[in-house]
């Protein structure tokens, strides 16, 4: 029996709570991996997101990496985060059914690893807020990263004067997949890189593109390490470069399957004088560009069936199918431009590209005749289902298309607004100023 005025006996004031299940599994691995760092530096979010904090990621961890010079892999902090996937298993964050791909919540965490300048002594912070800020894009929109993967930032990742402004997305190769109590967890990991090298991304593919970088003795080496003061791209360090990419643009295609981009498209019957997009088109787009673009991004889907696209018309109400005799397509020009890895990147190697509007519903997807799961066919090669477009392009089509675009090539020189016209095909497309 307790004496009077005596406090409750409880567990002693210094014992911590038991670390969650599935961020121990991932602690685990990673003392595997830094054996003498069992305490690392940690980033941690001071209002955990499910109390209502604003950041997803429960904690960063960072770490101090000799790298492997003699693999030209420098020194470098290789940031952890802690969040994406499940680390707690009860439903506080993400849905307690385990997907059937047995993956932990969405199935991946994200690294990065950045360049240890001489005399640094401590990690710099600002890599785990943009670890952050891709964690929330994930949260809101539901959509995963994975290798291969690019992301459009345009501005210096430090929020300084570097050349290094997106980023490509690869696999973590130390740290590969781990095994937690509530599911599979892949680590991929944020790569650097400049605007060429995103480019010739979008172009190609990433996974490409980070295997040119890979081989460059000053460009982070095969463990892709981001040098923020890296001031040249793989095309000026590497004069073969620009014919290695052609060479696979030509052989394999682009994995770029679509994008967000200012367009319309009507039935043709409609009559533009000048080209230009109409009033009402001019403010819906004003007012979408208001709200922004969470990322100009489309997953790369090397699916060949045009049912995946549908994915991408997030709150579209399909309605009836339409068949069209015949159509006019408008881009500004930075979606114009995209015209020619359309046609030579994907429609040419038996494949599709959409262009999603910034209104949020409409699209157009052009579409090779071996495309399966699509509406259109050779006699009805335009097809409307609500206000998504698709746009059959047969082959011969493609190939005049593919030399008809390559003015695209230098936009600059286009004098706009510019309409290339097909009338065997009821087919016209005009590109007109990016301004609005």
């Amino acid at each position: 029996m307790e004496e009077a005025g005596a406090l409750p006996q409880g567990p002693p004031m210094n014992i911590l709570p038991p670390t969650p299940a599935g961020l121990e599994a991932l602690y685990t691995l990673c003392r595997k991996i830094y054996p003498d760092q069992v305490n690392p530096l940690q980033v941690t979010a001071l209002l955990k997101y499910w109390l209502g904090g604003p950041d997803p990621l429960d904690y960063i961890s960072m770490y101090a990496n000799e790298g492997v010079p003699v693999d030209n892999i420098p020194p470098h902090w290789h940031y952890i985060s802690f969040g994406l996937s499940d680390l707690h298993g009860d439903g506080r964050v993400h849905d307690l059914n385990t997907p059937a791909d047995g993956t932990s919540g969405f199935g991946f965490e994200l690294t990065f690893r950045l360049k240890r300048e001489p005399g640094e002594s401590s990690p710099p912070t600002w890599p785990a807020t943009l670890m952050q800020s891709l964690a929330k894009y994930v949260f809101h929109s539901g959509n995963t990263l994975c290798a291969g993967d690019h992301v459009s930032w345009h501005c210096a990742l430090d929020n300084h004067d570097s050349r290094i402004q997106h980023m490509l997305m690869t696999n973590d190769v130390q740290l590969n997949t781990a095994q937690t109590p509530f599911g599979s967890v892949d680590f991929v990991q944020i790569v650097g890189v400049c605007a060429d090298e995103l480019r010739a991304a979008q172009q190609w593919n990433g996974i490409g593109v980070l295997n040119m970088l890979s081989n460059l003795p000053t460009s982070g080496g095969p463990w892709h390490v981001t040098d923020m003061r890296r001031g040249e791209s793989i095309f000026e360090l590497d004069p073969n470069a620009h014919e290695e990419l052609e060479r696979g643009f030509e052989l394999e295609g682009s994995n770029l399957s679509g994008v967000s981009a200012r367009c319309s498209w009507s039935d043709g019957r409609e009559k533009r004088k000048d080209g230009r997009i109409t009033e009402e088109e001019s403010e819906q787009i004003k007012t979408a560009l208001q709200k922004g673009l969470q990322s100009s991004n489309i997953s790369n889907n090397k699916c060949d069936d045009v049912r995946e696209s549908s994915a991408m018309l997030e709150s579209t109400e399909l309605l009836h199918v339409k068949k069209l005799d015949g159509i006019h397509l408008v881009f500004n020009l930075e979606a114009g431009s995209l015209l020619p890895l359309a046609i030579r990147g994907r429609v040419k190697h038996g494949r599709h590209f959409t262009f999603k509007s910034v209104l949020g519903d409409t699209a157009i997807t052009l579409v090779a005749h071996s495309v399966t799961g699509t509406l259109v066919d050779l006699d009805n090669p335009f097809v409307a289902q609500g206000s998504w477009l698709q746009v059959l392009i047969p082959d011969d089509l493609a190939q005049d298309m593919a030399v008809t675009f390559q003015v695209l090539a230098t936009p600059e020189a286009l004098s706009l607004p510019k309409t290339f016209t097909w009338p065997d095909r009821n087919l016209s497309i005009t590109i007109v100023a990016d301004k609005i």
